[in-house]
């Protein structure tokens, strides 16, 4: 049997270009004991992935030039050698970019038994769910009534953690471009504010408006201009909680920093960046508390399908172009 997949020559040098991504296909051998084969149905792309194009270990390996990309899938058991799954069981695994995956059946789960669509598992209830979760409750201690500002809130994790944070009763205000975006967070009861046009002053301005006491918790997701403006808006005893920093991701030269870091002391806030890896004992704790909110309907989660393995490249580009409205997937 055959797979196709995508991998990568050579490393990028700022925003990777399209032609970077080759579509190339490989015999797999036999099925070994204890190895599933795994036809995929659903692949994620996500932003982490760039930093993995760049051959320097960060706090995941790098990906490998020359051998598939890889990323979070689910999809059908299709052969098995092992007692743990047997053909036609559904299961999430890392071995994405690629239509037929083969691996150790150790590194592959089955998915929950939730009434959701398999993709779920992806999204608002795969990592980045557990994200939204983790830095909400366990990095940034989020409690009842607070104040909470999220960048990039109409993504795959910010979308989430509007929700949660709105469940608590405080003020919750989501940064977004995309007029769309801006419109669903307004609908969620979220106050929206946009930052495209704004230098990092007027997005202070923007978020003063929004929220006049400030923010007990800013879950940040973009870095540059949004936390410039976040850190002026804070509350004695604010809590940051680093996910992600977007706007650096395609630098090619180091980039300054915020020019307002005293803030950190003036408000004597805490500011700390986490990896859901290291914390994905919570993943059972989020699942347990989430899976029926998402099973109602409670939970209004979005998700931007691109369609057939050739447009995986372009699903992955539009992540930094803010193409996608919630989850980025694509569908086999």
């Amino acid at each position: 049997m055959q797979s196709r997949y995508f991998t990568i020559h050579e490393h990028p040098q700022g925003l990777p270009a399209r032609e970077l991504f080759a579509l190339e296909t490989r015999e797999l051998g036999p099925l070994e004991d204890g190895e599933i084969r795994v036809r995929n149905a659903w692949l994620s792309v996500d932003p982490y992935m760039r930093g993995r194009m760049d051959g320097v270990t960060t706090y995941i390996e790098p990906f490998t030039l020359g051998e598939p990309l890889e990323g979070a899938a689910t999809g059908e058991v299709i052969e098995s050698r092992d007692e743990r799954f047997k053909q036609g069981d559904k299961v999430r695994h890392m071995a994405g970019w690629r239509d037929i995956a083969q691996l150790p059946a150790e590194q592959a789960e089955p998915l929950p038994d939730f009434d959701v669509p398999e993709q779920a598992y992806l999204g608002v209830l795969g990592m980045p769910g557990t994200t939204a979760w983790v830095g909400l409750n366990v990095i940034a201690n989020m409690q009842d009534g607070d104040n909470v500002l999220v960048s990039a809130a109409g993504g795959a994790v910010g979308s989430l953690a509007v929700q949660l944070a709105k469940a608590n009763g405080g003020t919750v205000v989501g940064i977004a471009g995309d007029p769309k975006k801006l419109e669903w967070l307004e609908a969620q009861g979220v106050k929206a504010v946009s930052y495209r046009g704004k230098s990092a002053a007027e997005l202070s301005a923007a978020l003063k408006e929004a929220c006049p006491e400030g923010f007990d918790v800013y879950y940040e997701n973009v870095g540059g201009d949004c936390l410039e403006a976040a850190l002026n808006n804070l509350r004695v005893g604010a809590r940051i909680a680093v996910c992600g920093m977007i706007a650096r991701y395609n630098d090619d030269a180091p980039a300054a920093g915020p020019g307002n870091l005293a803030m950190i002391l003036i408000r004597r806030a805490r500011m700390q960046g986490f990896i859901v890896f290291d914390h994905w004992q919570h993943h059972p704790d989020f699942i347990n508390e989430f899976g029926p909110r998402v099973a109602s309907g409670e939970i209004d989660y979005r998700e931007t399908v691109h369609q057939g393995l050739e447009s995986l490249p372009d699903a992955f580009l539009g992540l930094f172009s803010g193409d996608n409205q919630g989850k980025m997937l694509v569908k086999l």
